[in-house]
């Protein structure tokens, strides 16, 4: 399989963070999530899994256990499993990070 342009698959809601997947295996799982500005994907966990989020566009806040930083597109951030971590936009503009889980959510 191949994803070319992935950014341009982003989703965006008005009410919160917008999800597009990319591609999945019985392995490994890649999406999108997507914020416009003052959105945020509040602290939470994965047990069993690990994430890594890849910032494509924009800037963000991101915390990951007792660390927070300001993230930028390039910049990657690992969340081993059952580590806390969230993510926010303040904004000016909008921004797009790739997600990959491994193992992959349960549908």
């Amino acid at each position: 399989m191949i994803v070319t342009n992935a950014a341009a698959r982003a989703v965006f809601r008005a009410g919160k963070m917008g999800k597009a997947d990319l591609a999945s295996s019985e392995h490994l799982f890649a999406g999108l999530n997507s914020f416009e500005p003052g959105q945020e994907h509040q602290l939470h966990t994965h047990p069993g899994q690990d994430k890594i989020y890849f910032v494509l566009e924009g800037q963000g806040d991101v915390t990951v256990g007792s660390d927070s930083s300001r993230i930028e597109a390039g910049d990657l951030v690992l969340a081993r499993s059952g580590e806390e971590h969230a993510l926010r936009n303040p904004g000016p503009e909008r921004l797009i990070v790739m997600v990959v889980m491994a193992p992959p959510p349960r549908k």
